[in-house]
């Protein structure tokens, strides 16, 4: 059946507000018995290290491995992978690859330093992270894009040992992902999945290092997991579902954009779609056309839930007040089909990622852009940014005082440290006077 139900919204009704906000709402609650289960599995892989992360890997993953070190892939094998991929596929994935590195190269954080004229040097010291952690799903649903937008970043900032776990259930690996992996660099691939693989690279075991932080998208319990281990590791993000909010002029052919907005609802039923336009015309041929084509697609009872469950057209009085809803909504895709995409940007504030005019696709950046495909959902674009380089650097801040430079400091540290009753700072800070 093509029974699309839509919801519409229009900013004069003077309930636009609530029913956006009702629209937006994204039920991320922490399933208790989820939680309960991630705890357990975390505290045991602490504790029985090798042993429970092969026992839950056997049990979830329905595999057979008796020792530690069957978990391990050789890169040899990445390297067969690799070599066995078909031209046509081989070809994508270095291209892909390329702009990655190329757009990553221009993220680099550099260290610098400035002295003031009592010869006190202040400054900043960037520093690779030492090891990370890359989840990446497996089995059938597993994305060679993924491997790529996170690893190769790592690689760019200087990460000196990148950890790979993908599980692969009954045996089963991806080849894609497996070159990909060889193509990006990693150093070492685990085939583990689950929470015990991210139990595992927090707090290491016999076979498997600990990292410094844990990257990559996986499950509910990869998910809950994650957020567990927080404080123990860094993290990258807790993602939600995948969103697009485009905003048309009404002018690009709505096959494309109907199109453009399955490329989101395709993902999982909970992904989110949103078109605004200031044509209520247009916005009636979208529709038409998505009736159309939702038939062609491989997943259209996926699409078809999504569209109606969290999807929705949104009437404005025009392109400045689009830019409000978008503000507002801060999608993580946010695509803008129209003749001066800049002047809109320019008055875009929260965003993951904005693709401008009518021919970028938001697929293109899924996969061979160059910026990366992991952004903030679920709004946190009004606070966070797309994973990139800076995410794999830190920042160490630098103080070296000359004596002369140290006694006037000394002086106003002093007041400050009386101030606060903390009288050793004070005398600390006096010393040097």
């Amino acid at each position: 059946m093509n029974d699309l139900q839509i919801t519409h919204l229009d900013t004069t009704d003077n309930r636009f507000t609530t029913n956006l906000k009702n629209l937006l709402a994204w039920d991320s609650a922490d399933d208790l018995e989820i939680h309960q289960q991630v705890l357990e599995i975390i505290a045991t892989v602490r504790n029985q290290g090798d042993d429970a992360v092969i026992r839950y890997t056997n049990q979830f993953d329905h595999c057979e491995f008796k020792a530690a070190v069957q978990l391990e892939l050789s890169k040899a094998i990445l390297k067969q992978a690799w070599n066995k991929l078909p031209k046509a596929e081989a070809q994508a994935l270095q291209t892909a690859a390329d702009r990655i590195s190329s757009y990553a190269e221009h993220q680099k954080l550099e260290s610098w330093n400035y002295k003031e004229n009592n010869g006190t040097l202040l400054g900043q010291k960037i520093t690779a992270l030492d090891k990370v952690g890359l989840y990446v799903p497996g089995g059938k649903a597993a994305y060679p894009s993924s491997v790529l937008m996170n690893a190769i970043p790592a690689k760019v900032a200087g990460v000196n040992a990148l950890i790979m776990v993908v599980p692969t259930p009954k045996g089963e690996t991806n080849a894609l992902v497996l070159a990909a992996a060889y193509l990006a660099g990693v150093d070492r691939i685990f085939t583990i999945g689950g929470a015990q693989a991210i139990a595992a690279l927090a707090y290491g075991t016999e076979t498997i290092p600990a990292v410094d932080k844990i990257v990559g998208p996986g499950n509910i319990y990869v998910a809950t997991a994650k957020k567990l281990v927080f404080g123990q590791v860094g993290i990258d993000m807790i993602a939600g579902p995948s969103e697009i909010l485009i905003v048309c002029d009404g002018q690009t052919n709505p096959d494309w954009i109907a199109m453009d907005l399955f490329s989101q609802a395709e993902h999982d039923e909970q992904a989110q779609a949103i078109l605004i336009s200031d044509d209520a015309d247009f916005l009636k041929a979208v529709e038409e056309s998505m009736r159309k084509l939702l038939p062609t697609m491989e997943r259209q009872d996926i699409i078809r839930t999504s569209l109606n469950n969290r999807g929705a057209f949104i009437k404005v009085a025009n392109l400045e007040e689009a830019a409000t809803v978008v503000n507002s909504i801060a999608p993580e895709h946010l695509e803008l089909s129209v003749d001066h995409p800049e002047e809109l940007c320019a008055k875009i504030h929260n965003a993951g990622a904005i693709f401008m005019g009518r021919y970028t696709a938001e697929a293109l950046g899924d996969y061979c852009a160059g910026p990366n495909h992991v952004l903030p959902t679920s709004s946190t674009a009004r606070y966070s940014s797309p994973l990139g380089v800076y995410d794999f650097q830190k920042r160490t801040s630098l103080i070296n005082c000359s004596k002369k430079g140290a006694s006037e400091l000394a002086k106003v540290a002093s007041i400050l440290a009386r101030g606060e009753s903390l009288t050793a700072h004070a005398r600390s800070a006096e010393y040097r006077i």
